[in-house]
């Protein structure tokens, strides 16, 4: 597999990341990776006719979680040249057939953007932990929830801003919550006890219209190898479940 990185620093992770990835999976195109100046900016994959691009903030790429980032995106890499319906359907089209009658706050229209990038998550992940150890996942699950949970406006729950953060809402915080439970759940990595139990219950706490156990049964359930159609009621479910099913006094009941 062809990397190259592109920037002043360390190319060992990179490495590292490639050679633990290459025990189980290869991709077609050769990899870029482009070092981004602005600290906040997130590490995403870039996906083009001749190459991927692996885009990452230098803070990211000279952190200890360098590696493990790296993994991630090539993973995504991965579920982009299968292809894998997670990586291909349209977000789009699954919201519109999701909203499509209902009345809903542009928040919350925005955040299903979200949860669709979560669930591409949990299948790019599917891969990273086929390869490499979870550990240090589990201790950025910890450390970004403990940071949001801290960070929720309590007077404010709902800012009205463009820019949303894990921290800035306390309802996008709980399917955050979700969302770590359920990879950990999805391949073992913590116990009953872990601490990481008592942030999303703080979470879920804060958060009272949004059905953190049953988002974190959908992202843990996802099907392995899911057809087009069986992805898109995924995501029709997941946007449904947030943006319509839950309300501000609460979830919806279970059936």
């Amino acid at each position: 597999m062809d990397v190259r990185v592109r920037g002043a620093v360390p190319p060992d992770p990179f490495l590292g990341a490639a050679a633990l990835f290459e025990t189980e999976h290869d991709l077609s195109l050769p990899v870029e990776v482009r070092v981004r100046e602005n600290p906040e900016e997130r590490t995403w994959a870039g996906h083009y006719e001749d190459r991927h691009v692996l885009n990452i903030s230098r803070k990211a790429a000279t952190s200890a979680m360098a590696r493990e980032l790296a993994l991630h995106e090539l993973s995504h890499m991965a579920r982009y040249e299968e292809p894998h319906p997670s990586h291909h359907q349209s977000t789009d089209e699954a919201l519109f057939l999701a909203l499509s009658g209902a009345s809903v706050e542009r928040r919350k229209v925005l955040q299903c953007y979200q949860i669709a990038n979560h669930m591409k998550d949990v299948y790019a992940d599917d891969i990273t932990l086929s390869v490499g150890p979870g550990e240090k996942l589990v201790t950025f699950f910890e450390s970004q929830l403990a940071a949001a949970v801290a960070d929720r406006p309590r007077d404010h729950p709902h800012p009205d801003s463009e820019r949303l953060t894990p921290g800035s809402d306390p309802d996008i915080t709980a399917v955050n919550a979700a969302f770590a439970l359920a990879m950990c759940e999805r391949h073992g990595l913590v116990d009953d006890g872990h601490r990481l139990y008592d942030l999303a219950h703080a979470a879920a706490d804060d958060a009272p219209g949004v059905d953190l156990p049953a988002f974190t049964r959908l992202f843990r359930s996802l099907a392995r190898g899911p057809s087009e159609s069986q992805y898109r009621k995924s995501l029709v479910d997941a946007a449904r479940l947030y943006a319509v099913d839950s309300t501000a006094s609460g979830p919806a009941a279970a059936d």
